[in-house]
């Protein structure tokens, strides 16, 4: 799995299943392995859950989880379900919103970001603090899902 993932990405992995893995460092329930997999920003199903830990035998080591990190992170597209989102958003079909409401929505809606974290997304997105400029969105999740570089 070491190919799929940089060292540091599987020692914040590893840290988070030791915490929570409370049999002897194995998953053997549900409860478990969506706590670790959401604590991770995953957000598996839990039709999804019962398959991993039924394929694993009921229960999960540390190289099992890895590989259902990797195969559930294959699945789920989150750029693609954010632009879906936002296309749902645009009654006119243009592909851009404006600058003001998407503040909007990042301070508002499902983890709410701080005036600072959306001022720090917009510097890093070129957003204009311009209150009427339009922002392409498909653009904007370009930038926001780009992996964070590894400089290590």
């Amino acid at each position: 799995m070491a190919r799929y993932y940089r060292e540091q990405d599987i020692d914040e992995f590893r840290e988070c299943f030791y915490l929570n893995a409370r049999s002897g460092g194995m998953i053997r329930s549900l409860d478990e392995l969506s706590l670790i997999m959401r604590s991770l920003g995953m957000s598996p199903t839990m039709p999804e859950l019962k398959k991993y830990l039924k394929d694993k035998g009921g229960k999960m080591s540390f190289a099992d989880f890895l590989e259902v990190m990797h195969s559930h992170h294959t699945k789920e597209k989150i750029p693609d379900e954010i632009l879906e989102a936002f296309k749902s958003m645009d009654p006119t079909g243009k592909g851009v919103i404006p600058a003001k409401e998407l503040k909007h929505i990042l301070g508002r809606w499902g983890e709410k970001l701080s005036p600072r974290e959306i001022d720090q997304i917009c510097r890093e997105a070129n957003i204009s603090s311009n209150p009427n400029a339009m922002v392409k969105y498909a653009d904007f999740v370009k930038i926001v899902c780009a992996p964070i570089p590894d400089y290590y």
